[in-house]
């Protein structure tokens, strides 16, 4: 009798610790980023563009309303989000430039900083990035020496998206640290190469960087040609009408949301989604010609709301609960923490983050303990209050009740000159904290 049921057995055992297995597997990490995609561009938030996996991630996630990026431009933010701390501590308060002429072309993420991608390779995790890096255009400072597996995609700001040359005239596809060109129109390349990345992952824990170019400029959707060449990177985008611009600007965003939905195919398809936490975010607000940052003030490159508040959607089926909302205060610098938090992941010992863990908040619905975030030392965020120096069209200090004035259009700095005061010694001493031993660049910046 017992021979008969040894078969049967043997295959409880095995589904046993099969089921245990998984259940003590690390969640797996996406992290995936739009470029200049403005707050209230998309579906979740309203927006004038129709993005129905985006749409799909906010269903069966939470969208995130008082979410910012910690810069208003590029290779800020992506320093912040990449260590988990001001960039101003990593070196990178602006962008680092293409053009060879410019001493700030040679500077880059430093090999002393410590990245989410290195520490969660310490845990285990296969990781890699396809798409923008921005952080450093020379191979020292390509992502596989900063914990990335692979990676396949472009160093510069932006580069066209079918010849894969940057604004400088520079050729600009990288497989791994050689530059190697792939055909095809960057937004199906990064989506082929994530893909391809969690099939070939399946059983094991990952990080999957995507950081698309889309919408950012150069504006060209699928059916485009190529306009730029070796030695030809400037192009003049406003020989278009502002309406051919939109159309573009909108292909754009439409291609990359269909990325998302084949990545969410893709973790559906392997049985990977009760396991894997997506969390979709903007490096910052939209340049405001022809993105839109809906209710918001300014844009990228500014400090007002509309250069940093920023569209953010994070789902974990079974951990975030679906289709919620929360307003609690958060910036891109928390994704670290957040994620080594999921995958039991320690950053080192005496190592400081500027971020938190939102897991309590996203998945417990626990509010965030209060605290003050700064952009660029010009705007400091006190609770529902703002406050802002050398705010463009602004006289003198600006002082913002966002809670009751999101556009930023009623300053409050004479009723309340006390608050201002305050507010001002917190950038003071922002300052001085972020500048005690902040890692020096090349450049001397």
């Amino acid at each position: 009798m017992l021979h008969r049921l040894l078969p049967f057995i043997c295959l409880v055992a095995l589904l046993c610790l099969t089921t245990s297995a998984s259940a003590e597997r690390p969640p797996n990490l996406v992290l995936i980023m739009a470029d200049d995609l403005g707050y209230g561009d998309i579906s979740p938030y309203e927006g004038w563009i129709d993005t129905p996996q985006l749409q799909r991630l906010a269903v069966d996630g939470v969208r995130l309303t008082d979410f910012h990026s910690s810069g208003n431009v590029c290779s800020p933010t992506r320093a912040g989000l990449m260590t988990g701390r001001y960039q101003q501590r990593v070196g990178i308060p602006g962008v680092v430039v293409a053009d060879p002429r410019r001493a700030v072309h040679e500077d880059g993420l430093q090999e002393r900083e410590v990245t989410i991608a290195e520490v969660l390779r310490e845990a285990g995790y296969a990781t890699a990035i396809f798409g923008k890096w921005h952080l450093g255009y020379y191979p020292k400072y390509n992502p596989i020496r900063h914990g990335f597996d692979r990676f396949n995609g472009y160093v510069s700001g932006n580069i066209d998206f079918f010849s894969h040359y940057d604004q400088s005239g520079n050729f600009d596809w990288w497989q791994q640290d050689q530059k190697r060109d792939e055909d095809g129109y960057v937004t199906h390349l990064i989506d082929r190469h994530a893909n391809e990345f969690i099939r070939a992952h399946r059983d094991r824990p990952f990080f999957l960087y995507i950081p698309h170019e889309a919408p950012h400029y150069p504006f060209q959707g699928p059916n485009d040609q190529p306009r730029r060449s070796e030695g030809k990177g400037r192009i003049a985008d406003d020989k278009w009408s502002r309406e051919e611009m939109r159309t573009r600007y909108r292909q754009m965003v439409v291609e990359m949301d269909r990325n998302v939905g084949h990545v969410l195919d893709t973790l559906e398809e392997l049985q990977l989604t009760d396991n894997t936490l997506v969390f979709f975010l903007s490096d910052n607000g939209a340049a405001g010609k022809y993105g839109d940052n809906g209710p918001l003030r300014g844009a990228k490159g500014s400090n007002w709301e509309g250069g940093h508040r920023v569209p953010a959607i994070v789902r974990w089926p079974g951990k975030i609960p679906p289709g919620t909302v929360r307003n609690d205060l958060a910036i891109s610098l928390d994704i670290m923490p957040t994620f080594l938090a999921a995958a039991g992941a320690a950053v080192p010992s005496g190592h400081r983050l500027d971020g938190v863990n939102l897991l309590p908040m996203l998945t417990a619905g626990q509010s965030l303990p209060a605290r003050n975030l700064v952009w660029n030392g010009k705007a400091v965020r006190d609770g529902k209050w703002k406050l802002i120096v050398d705010g463009k069209g602004q006289k003198g200090v600006g002082l913002y009740d966002l809670q009751a004035d999101l556009a930023e259009s009623n300053n409050l700095a004479d009723e309340h000159p006390e608050r201002v005061e305050r507010m001002q010694t917190m950038l003071e001493a922002w300052k001085r904290d972020v500048a005690d031993g902040a890692t020096p660049q090349p450049s001397g910046g």
